[in-house]
């Protein structure tokens, strides 16, 4: 048997979130954050041609050898699923596999705000997870999506690329079609899910400006979108969205926009006092003034009405930090860390608060 499958299996018994193999140095494992060496054999060429061919499909393979990568998913068992990456570096093949758990967990378990049950139950309109990569964008939205199944009867359509969790269906029924196997594209699999009688389309990423004319499109006729995009704050979320688009479209997307997003989660991970690495969240939550300030495109002052926006259920990342410090969840080094704006997440501590979020915003 070849000795990377024994790594793999190990490494999953061990909870490990990534697996990298690199010929000619051992397998690295990514655990709570860190990254470590195995006690194992560096990867020979050899071992690593198998375990490809036993992971890709024809088609992948070929996509492979024309791009030299590829991205797909891969089961090891019935019960355990990798998101994988292989790629060429310095004319060898490379892997990086992400563990996918099957088993979606509750808000409560992922240590996340109740107030994302309340936007998971969003009638229509469209609601962003944004974070850099690794940041668990994909576990919160599997978690979004599942907290609907469990509760509503509603026709969920997924288009992923790869599928991360697979759902079951509960009280919902779900289509979850992969990018490259169940359709071409994602936007070829987001205008045929228009034609799938939806209630809710949960689209893998907001890519470009395609993915998002047509995000909104089936938004304005009643739909509710989940999606994720790349920015390390709701700010920067807007403003990634806006700059998909050229300077002559800005107003038609920006009105578009203001109308129909409902919610940007923006999520980090860090490590808690348990030793195991939780989410810390800012949710923006759009109501008129959010709308106005993206009508106007000065997203930038975007932060000032979440600093201002609890009653609405909104909370910033210092918040979100602030709070986590109180429960004991995380210490004060790590929060100030992590923190958007230190020198307020250190006064705060200190019981001092200044009002920001009652300035007016012009």
């Amino acid at each position: 048997m070849n000795t990377l499958y024994s790594f793999i299996y190990e490494a999953v018994e061990a909870d490990a979130s990534d697996i990298h193999l690199k010929i000619g140095r051992s397998p690295i494992y990514r655990l709570e954050g860190q990254l470590y060496n195995a006690d194992a054999p560096p990867v020979t060429y050899e071992q690593l041609k198998d375990l490809m061919e036993s992971m890709l499909t024809p088609k992948l393979r070929k996509t492979y050898e024309e791009e030299q990568q590829v991205d797909f998913a891969w089961n090891l068992n019935d019960h355990t699923r990798f998101r994988g990456n292989l790629f060429n570096s310095g004319g060898e093949p490379s892997l990086s596999l992400r563990y996918v758990k099957n088993a979606l967990q509750s808000f409560e378990s992922l240590n996340l705000s109740p107030e994302l049950a309340k936007v998971a139950m969003t009638r229509r309109g469209i609601v962003l997870l944004s974070g850099t990569t690794g940041s668990g964008k994909s576990t919160t939205l599997g978690a979004m999506i599942n907290f609907i199944n469990d509760r509503e009867f509603k026709r969920i359509i997924t288009v992923e690329d790869p599928i991360e969790y697979l759902f079951k269906d509960n009280k919902s029924v779900i289509s979850q079609r992969e990018v490259g196997f169940d359709t071409d594209t994602f936007q070829t699999g987001l205008r045929a899910a228009l034609r799938q009688d939806p209630d809710v389309i949960m689209v893998g990423e907001i890519r470009d400006k395609n993915s998002v004319e047509t995000s909104v499109s089936a938004a304005e006729t009643g739909h509710l979108i989940f999606s994720t995009v790349h920015a390390e704050n709701s700010v920067q979320g807007v403003q990634r969205i806006l700059d998909m688009f050229p300077s002559n479209d800005r107003h038609q997307i920006r009105l578009a926009l203001s109308q129909t997003l409902q919610a940007i989660i923006c999520q980090r991970l860090i490590p808690g006092i348990s030793g195991k690495v939780i989410p810390v969240c800012e949710i923006l939550r759009t109501n008129s003034l959010v709308r106005k300030l993206i009508i106007e495109e000065k997203p930038e002052k975007i932060q000032i009405v979440i600093e201002g926006g609890k009653e609405e259920g909104m909370i910033s990342f210092n918040q979100s930090l602030y709070n986590m410090v109180k429960a004991d969840k995380v210490s004060e080094e790590v929060a100030l860390e992590y923190a958007s704006n230190p020198e307020a997440l250190q006064m705060n501590l200190k019981g001092i608060f200044l009002d920001t979020g009652k300035r007016i915003v012009n």
